[in-house]
């Protein structure tokens, strides 16, 4: 049975920045989260990624270094003996108005589609931020908030989606969701 994950970026798997992540070298993994997404690789989910980039929007980066970052996020993973199956971006401005950026759900519905056989509502969704959350919850999917990047800060605003599962890292995440799924009954 195939399975499925979908994590959110900056603050995720990699350190986050209040002036965005702009070049390949400001790119940083975060400690242990590409040893998670390894775990989660070899345990049989696919791992995908959704992530809102308005720094494109905003001239902050170009499409090139984007795709960078992305590449050498891939390889890192790979390195530990993973695999990133899927990376989707929302390139808009919060002013677009777009249906792909989060809090919006599309970015989740696009990566669902993609596997037609996936029950929505066994998908664990990591996110940093209350707009990861609320994108996955309106896509059907399970929430889990890390601790990393503005996750912090997202706890003490309060107002997280129902049956929030609140974790320290990716790390912490990946152990919760193999675990979870290896107790389930179908």
């Amino acid at each position: 049975m195939m399975k499925l994950v979908i994590l959110d970026r900056d603050g995720v798997i990699n350190y986050d920045s209040d002036d965005y992540i702009k070049t390949v070298d400001e790119w940083q993994p975060l400690p242990g989260s590409l040893e998670a997404i390894a775990r989660l690789s070899k345990a049989g989910f696919d791992v995908c990624v959704a992530t809102n980039q308005s720094g494109l929007a905003r001239g902050y980066f170009d499409i090139t270094a984007l795709k960078q970052m992305h590449h050498k996020m891939s390889e890192l993973a790979k390195e530990q003996g993973g695999r990133i199956d899927k990376i989707e971006f929302c390139p808009h401005s919060p002013d677009d108005n777009c249906y792909c950026r989060k809090p919006q759900p599309g970015l989740y519905q696009h990566i669902l589609s993609c596997y037609p056989d996936i029950d929505p509502g066994k998908v664990f969704s990591v996110g940093d931020s209350l707009r990861d959350l609320e994108a996955a919850v309106a896509a059907g999917c399970l929430p889990i908030l890390v601790k990393t990047g503005k996750g912090e800060r997202t706890i003490s605003k309060g107002g997280l989606p129902e049956n929030t599962i609140i974790v320290d890292d990716l790390e912490a995440a990946a152990l919760h969701i193999i675990y979870h799924q290896n107790t389930r009954t179908e």
